[in-house]
């Protein structure tokens, strides 16, 4: 069974197990966050103007509750502790191969900055991408892009060749103001593989809180049920992270048994603090052991591109302004510079909107999922790495992830299909005080001025250039086919070819006007008509070159006055000619019914 978000359960009890191990709440200091009055005022200004149960994602929060990195690079702290997760596929016995999953499952959860902290919202389209080099001389290499923003969701891909694990995950978290709490459901699930078995472990998170955001102290909390399982072995872990209760209990204490779902027998028992030290019973023993010790643990984040080197989406260049401020704790500069960076998306989806163009991942693809596909029981991961990883050795499979995206530094990946580039530059960005001014000031781009880019099409020098793309100088640079299919764009017509179609244009007298020419051939002849490129085909300039998908919903704006048939919902460009004699220009127009 296939577990998605819909499996989770919440915690009916924040009572602890006879078999939890504590040592007081003193070591839970680092988990809480004391807040001024001026924050306290903050605060309580955004707080007052939302009701329990309202959606936090479309909330912008004070910069000084947030954590200097996004939540693309939070999640590799799943992958921080290479001596948890490289040992797995090592291990002969399934049983304790599943073990080794869930003592990896649980090492990562202690690595998180002091106090209540959020990570940054990553925006549309945002990349980041690591490695880890690991003590055998092997690596781990790490993609990630938000796929989506309204839901938010992050998905991401990692993967260490030589040690045959392959990671795919996309997280969907989902805000709420609980009152005097916030919480983080943590929605989504993650698919663990184990090439050389054949495994796949399905995984879920626990919910987040921040408590006391009204009054008291401000506590962060893991709460809920998560679970890992395998199908293929039948095993599965139920586990529990406890919340303190009012009368009762600790913070930060888990719960849970490892089952055999085929035998429907429990076979150990797991305790202990998620921060701290935590605990394994064998069932059928009766024996207990230590299973992790996080206050020992030393994480391992991963390595990245210098800042030069990276795409003005990749997360660490695009935050890179407010995440200093923030580690400064200048809140005015971070508030200031994360609001240019929420105005470019903003800006972005306008854009988007007005030329009826749909958004879709640069490195991510839809998941084959439902009977029959090839991701069949995995439609929960809902975007999965637009590559094939299927390279007979590890070193094949290394040059395929490092054609994915730019990873080590110096790297270009070469994409066998090239990739229309974003230039939605933060430059090009202003501040919300001096928007109106920069949009008034904006020069136009000459007409012999060079396309930025491949995706952006050239414009014939013989016409004039429209108003909308003088609004818009980098038109098409902001659509992202997500499809790799190389296409082939037509260079200007030269005057010559403007000629030869001047003189195609030209009808001799003995031959019927167009509009009985076209009634007699009949639709199916009219189609089969050889036609040749016209000038308001030469006027349309972009829409030449933009793939049939972007013209079927771009095509219809901008339209009137350019023979719209009335009534009929039908939008199509007139025909027309000019007169050998006159050099007048004449529209033909369709019969009437």
């Amino acid at each position: 069974m296939v577990l998605g978000h819909g499996h989770r359960r919440h915690s009916l009890t924040s009572s602890r197990s006879s078999t939890d191990e504590t040592r007081g709440d003193d070591t839970t200091r680092e988990d809480e966050t004391v807040v001024d009055a001026e924050q306290g005022s903050m605060l309580m200004h955004i707080i007052s103007q939302l009701r329990p149960g309202a959606d936090l994602s479309r909330v912008t929060l004070p910069t000084f509750i947030l954590e200097p990195r996004s939540m693309l690079e939070r999640i590799t702290n799943f992958m921080a502790h290479p001596d948890t997760l490289l040992p797995m596929t090592t291990i002969d016995d399934p049983v304790k191969r599943f073990v080794s999953v869930v003592k990896f499952y649980l090492s990562g959860w202690h690595i998180k900055p002091p106090g209540v902290k959020k990570p940054l919202n990553p925006i549309l389209g945002e990349i980041f991408t690591g490695y880890w080099d690991y003590p055998d001389h092997t690596r781990g290499y790490y993609i990630s892009e938000q796929t989506s923003h309204h839901p938010p969701k992050s998905s991401y891909f990692f993967m260490a060749p030589d040690h045959y694990i392959r990671i795919d995950g996309t997280l969907k978290p989902r805000s709420k103001f609980l009152g005097n709490s916030a919480a983080s459901m943590m929605e989504g699930i993650a698919v663990m593989r184990f090439l050389n078995t054949g495994e796949r472990f399905f995984v879920t998170q626990p919910n987040m809180y921040a408590r006391g955001i009204l009054f008291g102290k401000m506590k962060y909390e893991l709460g809920d049920h998560s679970y890992v399982r395998c199908p293929e072995s039948g095993l599965t872990a139920d586990l529990e992270f406890k919340m303190k209760g009012y009368f009762g209990g600790t913070y930060n204490s888990i719960g849970g048994f490892i089952k055999d779902t085929k035998t429907d027998k429990n076979l150990f028992e797991l305790s202990g603090l998620w921060n701290e030290e935590m605990y394994i019973k064998d069932l059928t023993t009766g024996k207990k052991e230590l299973l992790f010790d996080a206050t020992h643990a030393k994480e391992t984040p991963p390595k990245a591109r210098p800042l030069s080197e990276q795409d003005e989406r990749e997360s660490q260049k695009l935050w890179h302004n407010v995440t200093e401020a923030i580690r400064r704790k200048d809140q005015e500069v971070a508030t200031e510079e994360k609001s240019r960076i929420e105005d470019m998306q903003r800006e972005e989806a306008a854009k988007r909107m007005d030329d009826g163009v749909d958004w879709h991942p640069r490195l991510f693809r839809r998941v084959h999922g439902g009977h029959g596909g090839s991701e069949e029981g995995e439609e929960d991961l809902d975007w999965i790495i637009n590559a094939k990883i299927d390279g007979k050795t590890p070193a094949d499979q290394t040059r395929q992830i490092l054609q994915i995206a730019a990873i080590l530094p110096g790297q270009d990946p070469h994409r066998r299909f090239s990739i229309p580039s974003r230039k939605s530059s933060l430059e090009r960005i202003p501040t919300r005080q001096s928007h109106d001014v920069n949009r008034e000031s904006q020069p136009s781009i000459p007409e012999s001025a060079p396309a930025p880019t491949a995706a952006a099409p050239v414009q014939a020098q013989t016409q004039p250039q429209s108003h909308h793309q003088s609004q818009h100088p980098t038109m098409g640079t902001l659509i992202d086919v997500t499809d790799p299919v190389p296409h082939t764009h037509q260079p200007p017509p030269s005057a010559q070819d403007l000629k030869i179609q001047e003189l195609t244009l030209q009808e001799p007298e003995a031959e019927p006007h167009p509009q009985v020419q076209k009634a007699r051939l009949g639709p199916q002849e009219e189609l089969q008509k050889p036609t040749s490129r016209t000038n308001n085909e030469v006027q349309r300039g972009a829409e030449d070159c933009l793939p049939p998908k972007i013209l079927l919903q771009s095509r219809d704006a901008g339209m009137e006055g350019k023979g719209v048939k009335e009534g009929t919902g039908m939008k199509r460009e007139a025909l027309t000619r000019i007169d050998s004699e006159t050099r007048s220009e004449d529209e033909f127009h369709d019969a009437q019914a």
